[in-house]
């Protein structure tokens, strides 16, 4: 037996049944989802989720960075936020009303001139330290320090926020490389819970 729930424009939600061993969603009859034993097929141009949250954000302008000194990144410019979830102008953090797992990617470029040291970045969850994504280290360089990383975080939908944050040890404030292309942090939903 299989069950067809309907939400009908004239009749309201219409139940029916037939012999097919499923369970199919429709609105105004049409299907948008069918639930088998095989899992949910759903139907061509119909999502499960249609405002799973997205983000890409960069720094606009350099940022000094203090000597050991974890600093929060501050992300100014979205490319794009489609559920409006990124806060650009206050906190520089994403805060999702979606609960579920989040891939998380960031990267900073830190000119070092000359000197020796380290510097990682951070995904802050909450205000705490949850994953270190890169540790780069220089004994002696005269360089760049051009470091990205990837994170998979829980997010409860209502109160979790991500940050990032960078730290260094190369013996002076160093500045931050400003670009699309050398300074962001960006964020989609993988799975909904």
């Amino acid at each position: 037996m299989a069950i067809t729930f309907n939400a009908d424009t004239t009749n309201g939600a219409v139940i029916t049944s037939d012999t097919s061993g499923e369970i199919k969603l429709q609105s105004a009859g049409a299907d948008i989802a069918t639930v088998s034993s095989t899992g949910i097929t759903m139907a061509s141009g119909k999502n499960l989720i249609t405002t799973a949250p997205a983000f890409s954000a960069y720094q606009s302008s350099g940022q000094s960075i203090s000597n050991a000194t974890a600093t929060k990144i501050i992300f100014d410019t979205e490319e794009f936020d489609t559920n409006s979830n990124y806060d650009n102008a206050t906190n520089y953090r994403f805060t999702p009303t979606v609960a579920g797992y989040y891939q998380f990617t960031t990267a900073a470029r830190l000119p070092v001139g000359t000197g020796s040291g380290e510097s990682w970045l951070t995904f802050y969850k909450n205000g705490s330290s949850a994953k270190r994504v890169m540790n780069y280290q220089a004994l002696t360089n005269t360089g760049v320090f051009m470091q990205q990383g990837t994170a998979l975080i829980y997010m409860n939908g209502s109160t979790d926020y991500v940050e990032v944050y960078i730290q260094h040890s190369v013996g002076s404030s160093q500045t931050l490389w400003a670009a699309s292309m050398g300074c962001y942090f960006q964020g989609f939903l993988a799975r909904a819970v």
